[in-house]
Formats: structure tokens, sequence, C-alpha cells
């Protein structure tokens, strides 16, 4: 059950919300009208206060299991390539579609500032708030640490150097310069060190989806393996990372779930393996003022089981968009162990079951005319590998094989499915989002005890994923002895597909343009240097006054 923190925070919305934007960021500034009649003052006092805090963290809404964070995470990778249908797919050509001008640009782009000048508003008035505690004063001001930290980490990953504002804008301004990658990142952690001795020390918070003393950890070791990477790498980005990634992992009670399957269980949302989630629910108050939106993760994965014989549409199964389709790099090589290791089985859904009996002529199976079904017989099969024509055609049901796969029809992603949606066609799913889980931690530590040249550290990260996800008897199969980044890559994607990493992984390393071009056909010819950055909206540049902040290179 989520915390009445959640929903009963976040009712406050309205209010907080007319706030932020009494107080809105750059891009919003430049229209050059206050709309809010709130007193600014208000946040001084101590439901302002509260209200201003809690709404800080609703643009983690505007880009976790959202179609626009989805579209800058996953689109256009070597594990993710276009399906049939879609918007901004821009994103995954990298073509003349990808512009300035495409609108969740600048949405990611208001709703994050928006968020931040909230916190800087926040932490401003937080001396002159009565009615509190001083440590409950300074445990708030340390979340806002965290999430400004957090917000410009996404920023500056996605657009390169920033607006950089740690004070709050109270009155209209077009004046907007862009701060180094260097000084962004230095701020972030300056937050972050900040926020993490004031922090709730413990596994959770007592109101389940504050930031924690973790988050903030997790977070940090992040911000250094991405930065240590960087032309500003400092000398000890690797080793502050390992030390936090040990932190989290061995000081808190966090542990690995014995099954991968469990990790999903739309039952069991907060469990041992999850750091810090974003709270989604079926309220739509609770799920924020961003396109009234929850998680909408189920969506973007499903092929278009709901047209072919003996299927329609339902819940369970989900409304497929088909907007991203597993590269053969994903499917062939990152899964290719499917006898020791159970993450293929448990990533992708491989049986679809009638829910439309009748007689029907076949659509993709050529081993047979037919097919006649009872409600609940297998209607579709995934084998996953090249079924021979005389075995499919002893099959009672259509079998999908790697030949026949196309834009429309291939191996569906189940992670995200959201079987406690109201109706079939509804979008806004009730699960919450996982941004730091302790997975991703063990493969941080991973990654950066092998940049130290400590390869039976990083061997022993690694392994705990891996045995994890071993199939009954078969853990020693899945240990391995040394480790290189070709291993950490594929580790990362056959453990964290879908969940919103690659893009980011795949610019953190540098390689993004050589990956892509290997094992991505549909970017392969466009995909170039400049495409390690996004473009700055448009209207940010446009009415910034004297050229102060330039378009990224390329666009």
């Amino acid at each position: 059950m989520k915390s009445l923190y959640i929903k009963n925070s976040l009712k406050t919305l309205g209010l907080a919300s007319a706030i932020m934007l009494g107080t809105a960021s750059c891009s919003d500034l430049l229209k050059e009208n206050v709309i809010s009649s709130i007193s600014n003052d208000y946040i001084a006092t101590t439901p302002g206060f509260i209200a201003a805090t809690n709404a800080a963290y609703t643009p983690l809404r505007s880009f976790y299991a959202t179609e626009r964070g989805l579209t800058m995470s996953e689109y256009g990778t070597d594990i993710y390539s276009a399906g049939a249908d879609g918007s901004y797919k821009g994103f995954h050509f990298y073509d003349s579609q990808l512009t300035s001008s495409v609108d969740i640009l600048a949405q990611l782009w208001d709703e994050t500032y928006k968020g931040i000048n909230t916190i800087n508003a926040v932490i401003d008035r937080a001396p002159a708030v009565t009615g509190m505690t001083e440590a409950v004063k300074t445990q708030r001001v340390g979340e806002m640490k965290y999430l400004r930290a957090h917000y410009y980490f996404i920023l500056v990953q996605q657009f390169g150097p920033l607006d950089l504002r740690l004070k709050e804008t109270t009155g209209p301004t077009k004046t907007a310069t862009r701060a180094t990658e260097q000084a962004v990142y230095k701020q972030i952690e300056a937050d972050l060190l900040a926020a993490i001795p004031v922090l709730e020390n413990k596994k959770a918070s007592s109101d389940f989806g504050r930031a924690t003393k973790a988050a903030a950890e997790n977070l940090l070791a992040k911000v250094y393996l991405t930065r240590a990477s960087s032309k500003f790498a400092e000398a000890s980005d690797y080793a502050n990372a390992a030390t936090l990634c040990n932190n989290v992992i061995n000081n808190y009670g966090f542990k690995l779930l014995p099954d991968f399957d469990n990790v999903f269980d739309q039952a069991n949302q907060i469990n041992d393996e999850v750091i810090f989630s974003v709270q989604y629910t079926n309220d739509p108050l609770t799920n924020g003022f961003v396109d009234n939106q929850g998680n909408k993760l189920h969506l973007y994965f499903g092929m278009q089981y709901d047209t072919q014989p003996g299927m329609q549409r339902d819940v369970v199964n989900g409304r497929p968009f088909k907007r991203l389709k597993p590269t053969p790099y994903l499917l062939n090589t990152v899964f290719a162990d499917r006898v020791n290791d159970t993450r293929y089985k448990k990533t992708f859904k491989d049986t679809w079951l009638s829910n439309k009996p009748g007689t029907y002529n076949t659509t993709f199976d050529g081993s047979k005319a037919t097919v006649t079904y009872k409600a609940g017989d297998t209607t579709i099969y995934i084998p996953g590998y090249e079924m021979s024509l005389e075995e499919r055609k002893a099959k009672k049901y259509q079998v999908l094989v790697p030949s026949l796969y196309n834009f429309a029809l291939f191996p569906t992603m189940k992670k995200f499915f959201d079987p406690l949606r109201p109706d079939m066609t509804y979008e806004n799913g009730s699960r919450d989002y996982f941004v730091h889980r302790l997975a991703d931690t063990y493969l941080m530590l991973a990654e950066a005890q092998f940049k130290l040249g400590k390869q039976a550290e990083s061997v022993a990260a690694i392994n705990a994923v891996r045995v994890r996800a071993a199939a009954a008897g078969k853990a020693d199969n899945m240990k391995v002895t040394s480790v290189d980044m070709n291993l950490i890559m594929e580790e990362r994607a056959r453990e964290l597909a879908g969940e919103q990493t690659r893009w980011m992984d795949l610019k953190r390393w540098g390689n993004l343009v050589e990956r892509v071009k290997l094992f991505n056909s549909d970017a392969a010819a466009n995909v170039a240097d400049r495409h390690y950055v996004r473009p700055i909206p448009q209207k940010q540049v446009d009415l910034s006054e004297n050229g102060g902040f330039p378009q990224n290179s390329g666009y």
C-alpha cells in the first residue's frame, strides 16, 4: 500500500503547482506573465512549506515512466529500434524529425525547471519557516537538494551545458546563460554531499516515497561514474562511485530478491531491492498535473497481438502501442543464453491464450492454413529460435519465429504490464517506477571496480546479479571469472532492458554512435556525434536575450 505521504500530500498539488508557476523557471518567465495569485510569502508558512516540498517531487513524473522520458532514454539505442506505430521517431532514426521544436523537449525542460525553481524557493525560505522542528526542516531541505541534483543530472545528460539556477526566480526575466557541464556536475555533487548527512538514514523513509540517504548515495555514485568518463573527470570519481555503491549495498538492509520475476510483481512494489521509486496510483490527483498521467510504460513495448486469430485486446495483455522493437543484438546476443539464465523468459512474453474462440485463417504462420481455438487455448507462441516448418506445422497454434518478426510482431517485454487498469483502453497505469534498484547498484559497482583495475571486486559484484538470475541448479554456470566492458554492457542490457537507462549508458561509455551503427539498422545511417546531446528547446533559444543561450551544435 502506498504511504499516506504520497496519497495525502499530493492533494495539495493544486496549490503547490500554482506556487511553482508563480515563481516559474527561465523558460516560463520568458512569457513575462506571473499567473499565480498566491503570495510568494506563503511558502514561508508551515502549510506552504509542506505543500511546496511535496510538489517538488512532481517533475519526477515528467520523465520517469512517461512517453517523453522513455523516448529520451531507450529510443535509438543498440537494444531497441522503432516499432510500427508512434510519435517521436526522430529519436529512433536521428533524422530530420529530431529538431529543437519537438514538443517533448520543451515539456521536459519546462517541467524540470519549474521543479528546480520550487526547490530554490523552499531552500531560500526555509530559515523563516516556523511551526516545525529544525530537524524536520533540515531533512526537507536535504530532500530538495537531492531533487535539485536529480533534475540537473537528467537535464545535463540530455542537453549538455545548462542555465544553472540556484536562487529562486521571482519575476519575469529574459536573462539566461549556459554554465559548463563541469560546473553543473560540481553543483550536483555539492547538493548531494549536502543532502546525504541530513536525509533519513534508513532503508526506506517513514513517509515512503521521500528521498533517503541511500537514494542520495546511489544517485551520487551514478553521477561520479558518469563524470569519470568525461573530459572533466576527477581522479577520485571511480573510487568514490565504488565506495558509495558499497555503502548502499551493505549498510541499509537492501537485498536482491531471489527471483528476477518478483522484482516486477505489481503486488510487491515496496520490496527489498527498491532504493527509491516514483509513486503512481490509480488516483489521477496523486499522479499529478503533468498530462494527468500514470505509469505508461505498459503501452510501449507490446506487439500487435490483438488483431491475430483467436485474440482481441484485453486488460491482461495490454494495449499495444508497438513503439519499441527489440534489436537482433538484444535478442540474439544479449539474451543468447536461455539455458542457464532465466531473464529472457522473465523479460519477454512468449505465449498468448485465446480470448476470442473460433476458427480462423492464419496470418503470419504459413505452416498451416487455419487454426481453431477454444477459450484459453494457446494462440501464439514465440519460441525465440527458428523452429522448423515441420515442427511448427504440428502445433495447433501460430508460431512466431525470428524470421517472421516485423515492425508489428516481435517479442514483447512484460516487465511493465499493468493488469490492474480498469479497462483495456485505459492508459494511466498505477505501477511505481523504480528509479534506483539494487541490481543497478551492483552493476555500477562492477563497472567502477573494473575501471579501478580491481578484477576480483568487479567479478563479485557482477556475479551477484548473474547468480540471482540463474535457472535452478545453474548458479555455478552463471558465474564469471573475469570482467571486461563488453560483459558490463551486455549485463546491463540483460538486467535493465527498458528501464530508462540505455541511452544514458551509451553516452557515458562514449560509444553511442559506434554501437548504434553496429546494432541498430534504423539509425545506423544518420547517427552522429551531435546526437550525444539533444537540441535545446527552440523557445529557450529564441527568447533568451543577447544570444545568451546558443543552440547545441548540429541543430
